[in-house]
Formats: C-alpha cells, sequence, structure tokens
C-alpha cells in the first residue's frame, strides 16, 4: 500500500488556522452568553424581608414587607405556623391580621388597626416597602399587638413565604434564616 504524504502549503495552514480560530471564537462566545445570562438574573434579583418598626413612644407598631432587590418579588405562598398546626395564608382572606385575630381573638378589639393583603401572584416593585400591618396613635391597641405577638412568637410562631422573580427563580424568607434561601 501506499503511503499517503501530507503535504504543508499555505492554503492547508490558512485553512486549519481558520477552524481553530472559529472553534476558539465558539468557546468565547458560549462563555460570555453564560456570563450575560447570570449578570440578567442577578439583576433582576428580588431581594425580600420582613422588617418590624417598633415605636414606643409614638404606640406606632409596623410590620412590612421590604424589597430591597432590584426586580419585583412575585408572592407564591405565604404559610404560617403556630401551635404545631400549618396554615395558609390564603385560608385568611390572604390577610396576617385575619390570621392573628382567628388564633388570639383579643386582638379584634384594636380600632386603630390597619392591613394589607398578601395575594398570591401580588408583586412588590424593586427598593420599596409594602406595609402588612400597622396600629398607630394609640397606647392599647399598640400593647396589645406588641404583647400578642411576643407571645405567639414564644410559642413558636413562625412564617414561611415563598416568592420568585420575573425569570422565576424562587426564594424562600422564614423566622429561622438570615435572608433569602434560593429554592431549586
Amino acid at each position: 500500500m501506499s503511503k499517503m504524504k501530507f503535504k504543508w502549503n499555505s492554503e492547508k495552514i490558512l485553512s486549519i488556522s481558520a477552524l481553530f480560530i472559529s472553534f476558539t471564537t465558539l468557546i468565547i462566545f458560549v462563555y460570555q452568553t453564560n456570563l450575560m445570562r447570570k449578570q440578567n438574573y442577578t439583576s433582576i434579583m428580588p431581594y425580600l424581608e420582613l422588617s418590624i418598626t417598633n415605636d414606643n413612644e409614638g404606640n406606632t407598631f409596623t410590620l412590612s414587607l421590604d424589597n430591597h432587590g432590584i426586580g419585583p418579588a412575585i408572592i407564591e405562598s405565604v404559610i404560617m405556623d403556630y401551635k404545631d398546626e400549618e396554615y395558609n395564608l390564603s385560608d385568611f382572606e390572604d390577610h396576617l391580621y385575619s390570621f392573628l385575630s382567628s388564633m388570639e381573638p383579643v386582638l379584634d378589639s384594636i380600632n386603630t388597626i390597619s392591613f394589607s393583603t398578601l395575594d398570591v401572584g401580588m408583586a412588590i416593585p424593586a427598593n420599596s416597602q409594602y406595609p402588612v400591618l400597622s396600629v398607630k396613635n394609640s397606647k392599647e391597641g399598640y400593647q396589645l399587638i406588641t404583647s400578642t405577638i411576643n407571645r405567639m412568637l414564644e410559642e413558636g410562631w413562625r412564617y414561611e413565604i415563598i416568592y420568585k422573580s420575573i425569570q422565576n427563580e424562587r426564594w424562600v424568607i422564614h423566622n429561622d434564616t438570615q435572608g433569602p434561601k434560593k429554592l431549586r
């Protein structure tokens, strides 16, 4: 059998160089696309936090959801756990106050309370604060809500809020974590 001799000439060197450059460009393009995808997800990440404003002198108590992220947070579910029973907030017309007053009927006597819903599908805009429950300018109402919530927390009241970004990445916040935890 005759052996084929491979002869290097300028055309073959140019062809192999073009293939190598094309392959290298493809690798760089895939890497760059992956970086842009990660940057896009990071640039729209919502960062929810449940915050409490407790002003003893002004007799004001406010519980709010703060979105410190740079994208909207879309509520998926709000679960309450109290005295070893789990409750979905949607069973209480999505009102935290309805849940609290059903567990502790004495809270129905507060006249200076305002509250908002935490509906599934509701979006909390980036860099905003969404008041969930507020008692203002009432010493009796302030003392009642703070003592009741503190007692319920001591008795093991827990909350869990699952939310997602517009890219459908999901996070959860609850009593036991510092900041949101990403769900798989």
